[in-house]
């Protein structure tokens, strides 16, 4: 008998000048006849993203624990993935309150979401707080992967400045932070990322050295299209067809970025908008979550954090017929039709998250999918916005961790457990033993 099938690296890539593109996993990376037990499990990625302005909870929180749990109206898109759902209630973060400080809600919620600390309250350059749930993870796998983490949002961000009450922007904009005081601005450009990810470029040449040298590169994957022709030729029917089909998903996102640039050059001078961002918010979302998507199919990196919107976001929905500023929205008094505003938010960004999820869950990853082998956090700092409430945390993780979270449950747990607790366990499940974590009282077991 013989065997011909080709072997490659799991660390396998694609090179062509200035590119480097990572393959997805592949029949041909398992050895031929080796025992599953000796290929190893796929790793777990790890994923946080954070929405602001709180919720209302009440559209939110099913009112059952247990399995027999009712898709409520915020989470209705996600009723597909219900069995791959982790909704949990009564966790509490308790640094984003006052403590002594005063007002700086919003700042506090953002900055204190994955850190489990205390911010200080400057506006100046001494900003401090805390490192944050993410970058523990990145950091303890940094050597698995070609980024430690990607950090990305929705709206461009300042670190300098005073944006909440006496609190630095830093704070308000970012959930990631590389150590106290270091925060991990997240990047709203998709060619930034996609260029991050797949492109080796040279950040110290100018910008007009870049745009002479970007003429010359008609496509990144046009770059390689010869290597990946020459490794399809000895691949295997199935694999030929991942690689086409993974190829032909690059190639669309680069399609998608380019014509978002395109579109951005022809917008008015007088808006702000930084060349590569989608002028629709959805159109933004979607490219993110793809970009995210790619890197865990692709094992670039194994932890992202994305920000839907800063807290305080005075961003508007036209495109779901809410004209109102998102902040001010949140301040709803318990008005019915500012509470029926506020839900079509939070249901519409559900609705962009479970796209990602979908995703995860369509794509084989190993012996399972890759929403199997993911750990996905949506969630947020502040519960009621009318009152910057921090505990009962509208909380949902989705995936399988590697069947270490028993999910299509609603878990009710005791009031005020800690977030970081479920922090601790996440960590536990890429690897990363720790006793504490910033207020945690002990690993959440879920």
């Amino acid at each position: 008998m013989y065997v011909t099938r080709k072997h490659l690296e799991r660390r396998t890539f694609l090179r062509g000048i200035g590119a480097v593109i990572a393959l997805p996993m592949l029949d041909a990376m398992v050895p031929a006849f080796a025992a599953p037990a000796k290929v190893g499990k796929a790793p777990v990625r790890t994923s946080f993203v954070y929405v602001p302005n709180g919720i209302v909870m009440d559209n939110w929180t099913p009112k059952t624990a247990g399995t027999a749990f009712e898709i409520t109206r915020t989470l209705k898109p996600l009723e597909p993935f219900r069995d791959r759902m982790l909704v949990i209630s009564g966790l509490m973060d308790n640094n984003a309150n006052a403590l002594g400080d005063g007002g700086g809600d919003h700042a506090r919620a953002a900055s204190s979401f994955l850190t489990a600390a205390h911010p200080k309250k400057t506006g100046g350059s001494d900003i401090h707080v805390g490192i944050s749930a993410d970058q523990v993870i990145a950091q303890a796998n940094r050597a698995e992967t070609r980024l430690p983490s990607l950090e990305m949002g929705l709206d461009d961000s300042r670190v300098v400045g005073h944006c909440d009450s006496g609190y630095s922007c830093a704070y308000t904009n970012s959930i990631s932070w590389l150590t106290p005081s270091t925060p991990l601005a997240p990047e709203a450009n998709p060619r930034a990322i996609f260029e991050r990810l797949f492109g080796d470029v040279d950040t110290s040449l100018d910008a007009a050295t870049r745009a002479r040298r970007e003429r010359y590169r008609k496509s990144l994957l046009d770059m390689a299209r010869d290597e990946a022709q020459k490794l399809s030729g000895s691949l295997g029917p199935n694999d030929r067809r991942k690689v086409d089909e993974y190829l032909d998903s690059i190639r669309e996102i680069e399609r998608r970025i380019q014509k978002a640039e395109t579109d951005g050059r022809n917008i008015a001078p007088t808006i702000d908008k930084p060349a590569g961002i989608p002028a629709v918010f959805a159109d933004h979302a979607k490219l993110l979550f793809d970009l995210q998507f790619v890197a865990f199919q692709t094992d670039l990196t194994r932890v992202t954090s994305m920000v839907i919107g800063r807290e305080g976001s005075v961003r508007t929905y036209d495109e779901i017929g809410v004209s109102d500023p998102h902040h001010p929205l949140s301040h709803h008094r318990n008005m019915p039709e500012a509470l029926e505003k506020l839900t079509k938010i939070n249901t519409f960004h559900v609705e962009l998250f479970s796209q990602f999820i979908a995703k995860l869950q369509a794509t084989p990853d190993g012996d399972g999918t890759l929403l199997d082998h993911s750990q996905v956090l949506y969630g947020c700092g502040i519960a009621d916005s009318n009152r910057h409430t921090h505990e009962k945390l509208p909380i949902l993780v989705m995936g399988g961790a590697n069947g270490t979270i028993a999910t299509g449950r609603h878990v009710a747990l005791e009031k005020d457990t800690p977030v970081a607790n479920l922090f601790l366990a996440m960590m536990g499940r890429t690897g990363v033993r720790r006793d504490s974590f910033g207020d945690s009282t002990g690993a959440l077991e879920i």
